[in-house]
């Protein structure tokens, strides 16, 4: 089991930078203003063959009273009490402040082995303002700088020696953990579908639009199979994004699709379909990533015989170039039909990832084209040498012909038709790529 770290301190005091610099990745949000973390976030980290998780997380403030500050707070004290270590990180250029006061209080209470760390430390010149804060009654302070690597191997060292030997996880090798995002438009509900699959608050749940502002991961276990499931920052129309922090909020969550298996894309019942809505799903559909339409607070819709059949006439209308992922309709509120997500989850990743021999294809694709022969190229008549498979996730399937351009979209996408059908593709994106015979 790894060691799991945590990084707490007040608001801007470079934990985000942090996490960052541990994690060799830009995962966290980093821009200097305050809050711009919110939820934990997690990730692998390791030091000279030693791993960890870490987790980042926002910034804590003792006393505060404002709901969105309280709730942060909250979730800040979990990954205290879920953490192994606790590297506390403070200011230099702010000082000792009382609400680092505070946070050690609570600290030293804390039966955990305790970082104390002092940021934005750059340099010699900036090494005298790091005295000050052994008033809060560490045994030792790190005086450090995130952004720049300075001094960092001196507190690694030492936080190394409390980790958890490394161990080998058992997983069968024919076991894979499916990627699963769950993206959509401001408030729809995201987090909320969140923790009611985990049964616990993993992630904050509030009625002001974009709370959640990081990709948030959470690893979980339903049956045998093993699911990474991914909270995303809530997609704005372009001009609706008008602070800097949602502009990366936005680029987190379509990196979040660019990693993902499958992606839940959230549709408020109670508004429909939107323009913003069939944007995401654009979103999804360009990137290859298979998808499911979840139509979440369908307990607050009124409703008769009619109603789902015309409600999944309106969304295949609306997002038509999608019009084969699987649709579903639940309520996070209640928990209604939540579970049977996973069911449509692995049927779509058993299409996703789904192999065709080269012989069978070839077979099947002779009755195709015997039925409906290709178009002529150039007053010439086109024929399809053989084709093969090329991937998965999405399947992909390369075709060899004489002249590539001759190929009209039409002919592609009856092609496509065929191929879902024949194969069993029904509920995810498929592509096809024309190439020249040698």
């Amino acid at each position: 089991m790894k060691s799991v770290v945590a990084i707490v301190g007040r608001a801007n005091v470079g934990k985000s930078t942090l996490f960052n610099r541990l994690a060799e990745k830009r995962k966290a949000i980093v821009i200097d203003q305050p809050g711009a973390t919110r939820d934990r976030n997690y990730a692998d980290g390791d030091w000279y063959g030693k791993p960890f998780l870490l987790i980042d997380t926002g910034g804590f403030e003792p006393v505060a009273t404002e709901q969105i500050l309280v709730q942060m707070r909250e979730q800040t004290e979990l990954a205290i009490e879920e953490a192994d270590i606790i590297i506390f990180l403070m200011d230099s250029r702010d000082g000792l402040m009382p609400g680092d006061r505070e946070i050690a209080r609570i600290l030293r209470m804390v039966q955990k082995p305790v970082f104390l760390a002092v940021n934005k430390v750059d340099g010699p010149r900036h090494e005298w303002l790091v005295p000050e804060f052994f008033e809060l009654g560490f045994e030792k302070v790190y005086g450090l700088s995130a952004l720049h690597g300075i001094g960092m191997d001196e507190l690694m060292d030492d936080l190394a020696a409390c980790l958890h030997p490394a161990e080998e996880e058992s997983v069968p090798e024919d076991q894979e953990t499916i990627r699963i995002a769950v993206v959509g438009k401001p408030n729809v509900g995201k987090s909320s579908l969140v923790n009611k699959i985990l049964g616990y608050e993993r992630t904050i749940v509030n009625q002001l639009p974009g709370t959640t502002r990081d990709a948030i991961d959470t690893l979980l276990t339903v049956g045998d199979r093993k699911y990474l499931l991914i909270d995303t920052a809530g997609i704005r129309r372009k001009s609706r994004v008008s602070l800097t922090l949602e502009k990366y909020s936005v680029v987190q969550a379509l990196k979040a699709v660019e990693r993902c298996d499958i992606a839940l894309v959230l549709i408020d019942a109670e508004e429909g379909v939107t323009e913003q809505d069939a944007k995401i799903v654009g979103a999804v559909f360009e990137k290859g990533t298979a998808c499911i339409i979840v139509v979440n607070k369908w307990d607050r819709v009124a409703k008769d015989n009619q109603t789902v059949g015309e409600y999944v006439k309106d969304i295949k209308d609306k997002i038509k170039f999608m019009d084969y992922a699987p649709i579903i309709f639940v309520s996070a509120l209640t928990g209604q039909r939540v579970v049977k997500i996973f069911d449509l989850v692995e049927k779509v990743y058993g299409q996703y990832t789904k192999r065709v021999s080269t012989a069978e294809l070839n077979k099947k694709l002779g009755e195709i084209v015997a039925q409906n022969p290709l178009p002529r190229f150039h007053n010439r008549e086109q024929r399809i040498s053989y084709a093969t498979q090329a991937s998965i996730k999405p399947p992909a399937f390369a075709f060899f012909v004489g002249h590539p351009q001759g190929i009209h979209f039409s002919y592609e996408r009856f092609l496509l038709n065929q191929f879902r059908e024949a194969f069993g593709f029904d509920s995810v994106p498929i592509r096809l790529f024309f190439r020249k015979k040698r």
